[in-house]
Order: structure tokens, then sequence, then C-alpha cells
């Protein structure tokens, strides 16, 4: 079987952040996780292509960028098409899934694609294609490419696919008919008994999980509060002294502001992986905007800027790391009488 191979700039080994512009690009046989991923496949099916492309250019060409690869691939007339796999990065997850939803739909052709639970290309294309759950970092890339691999064989054979439990792919919201060999009251009884006793057991109608913030009401003298800055954009102190991870991060950094009216690239710069930090590092005031908050201070639009803000990284960063985050600094503003916050981001 002929496999084409779709993967960011990063992994096609083209260059890091600096050419995640450069549009789409084919190699011949495989290239970077490609090699692996050609070892697991064995005999039974060739890489015999890789595209490569920027994880900016196709964020912001996603139809163009997608026509174009749609393109590279049909000159290949392959029997299956493989993507990343993109763990937690949000630009290439997107990318991935959006170049297998289009293989499967316009094509014909069977597309699989890896990626954390909590990476954003997952919500958007889980229903159309299949996701196979990786760990947030390149140290899962054995583990997601051999789980790939071998759902990948059973798609392109054509056999029958099995419940994510067992192959290893995100549950994709759809349900299907089978027989079970007990009926649904003798399993619901031995589920029962189960959390009863306190051993592990599996639902088989899983409930979804919503995270519910009730907003609050808005601040009505705005003259009157101390207004703090809080970015996930990742602007740092000039050489990242509490060293905050540029991925994932796992912690964030409190800096005093106090004497400051604006930001300058001899002063700051931004720690975050996630995106082209030209312009941020030029002119830290793009991700967080003290500039424009001390002009409403002297404006008296606001009574008085915080005088520390926080800064951490949102890419690749999990959910449950954020919400504790969140509860620590809020904790410590709400101590010091702050009343209303701007987050910003990239």
């Amino acid at each position: 079987m002929k496999v084409v191979h779709y993967l960011n700039q990063f992994f096609g080994q083209i260059g890091a952040e600096d050419k995640a512009g450069i549009e789409p690009v084919v190699k011949t046989g495989p290239v970077g996780p490609g090699v692996l991923f050609q070892e697991l496949l064995g005999s039974e099916a060739e890489i015999t292509a890789t595209i490569v492309c920027g994880d900016n250019y196709f964020a912001e060409h996603i139809d163009k960028a997608t026509e174009k690869i749609l393109a590279m691939i049909t000159d290949y007339h392959p029997d299956l098409v493989l993507a990343g796999p993109a763990f937690n990065a949000g630009r290439y997850g997107i990318a991935c899934g959006a170049i297998c939803a289009a293989v499967v739909s316009r094509l014909g052709v069977p597309a699989i694609t890896g990626m954390f639970a909590e990476n954003p290309g997952v919500e958007s294309f889980r229903k159309t294609v299949y996701i196979v759950a990786t760990r947030g970092t390149t140290a899962g890339m054995r583990d997601g490419a051999l789980k790939m691999a071998r759902l990948a064989l059973k798609l392109a054979k054509g056999q029958p696919i099995g419940p994510p439990g067992e192959e290893g792919y995100l549950p994709r919201g759809l349900r299907k008919n089978y027989f079970a060999p007990e009926t649904g009251a003798s399993r619901a009884v031995t589920m029962l008994l189960k959390k009863l006793k306190g051993e592990p057991f599996l639902t088989e109608y899983p409930m979804p999980v919503f995270d519910r913030v009730v907003p609050l009401p808005p601040v009505e003298r705005m003259s009157e509060v101390t207004l703090a800055l809080i970015t996930s954009g990742g602007i740092v102190p000039k050489g990242n002294p509490d060293r905050v991870e540029a991925s994932s991060a796992t912690k964030y950094g409190k800096y005093d502001i106090s004497a400051l009216q604006r930001l300058t690239a001899e002063s700051h710069e931004t720690a975050h992986g996630g995106y082209d930090p030209t312009y941020a590092n030029e002119d830290p005031n793009r991700v967080l905007p003290l500039d424009v908050a001390r002009d409403l201070e002297r404006e008296g639009i606001i009574g008085r800027l915080y005088p520390y803000y926080y800064a951490t990284v949102g890419n690749g960063t999990s959910v449950a790391r954020a919400g504790q985050f969140a509860r620590e600094i809020a904790t410590e503003l709400i101590a010091d009488g702050v009343r209303a916050v701007i987050i910003t981001s990239t």
C-alpha cells in the first residue's frame, strides 16, 4: 500500500518557528517521524511521499493550504494518509485534522492522525477523523506512532474498527449497536458491585463534564478599582529569569511593573513557543498592554494599576495546570484588593 505522510516544518526537518511560514512542499519517502512509521508499517505499506507545511502558513491560509496539500496527495494516489502526530501543538493539530478530514470526505481515502486529548484539533475533527490518543509531548512518539500504525493498517484493509478503548483512538461521539454476552441489567449490577467495593470499572455511558464559570456582574465604577494585568502570551523580563517553559508550562511568573510606564524590547521578551515571537519581542506591549493601562490610569478611567503582572505560556499547557495557576493568582489578587483583571493571550 502507498502512504503519504503530512508533517509540519519542525518534524519535516525544515526548521523551527522561523520557518513556520513556509508553503507546502513535497519530500520523497519518509522524513523525521516517518522513518519510525515506516518501521512500524513494515512490508505492508510504503511511505512514498512526505508533505511538509509551516504551521503559520496553514493557520493563516486554511482553505488555500488544504487545497494545495490535497492536490499534492492526489498526485501520489495513496491508499492511506498519515498526519502528525501533533501531540498538544494546537496549530499543528488543526492542520492535521483539516487535512485528514479533506482526504476522507473528498478523496475517499482512509486518513488518521494523533493528538493529545486537549489539543483544539480534537474537538474540531474527532467526529470525522480517527484521532489516536497520544501524550502531550514528543516523549510519547513511539507509543503514539505504534497505535496510529496499527489502526491505520486496519483502516486501509477495510477491517472492522473496534471501540475507542480497544483501538486507542479518542471517542468520536458515535454509537453502534452490538450483541453483548450479558444483559444490560447484569452488566449494571457488575459495575455497581465494583463501585461499592472501590474497584475500578468502566461505565458504558460516560457523561460529559462541562467547566461552567458564572460571570460576575460588570464593574460599575472603574475609576475606583485596582486593575491587574495577566497574560498567557509569555511576556517575561529579558532572559526569562523564572524559566517559564515555552510549551506545557508548569509555572508562572510575577513581575514588578510599579516603576514602568511601558515595556521595551530591551527590558522584556516572550518565552512563548507557539507563535512567531518577532512582533511581540519588538514591542512587548502588543501582548501585555502596559502602555495603554498607564494611559487609563493617568486619565482616571481606572483607579490604580496593580504594581505586578503575572505571566505564563498557554501553548500546550494542560487545563488542570491552568486551573491551578488561576486559583493561586486569584487568591493573591483578591487579598490585595484587586477588583478587575485584563487577561491577554497571543
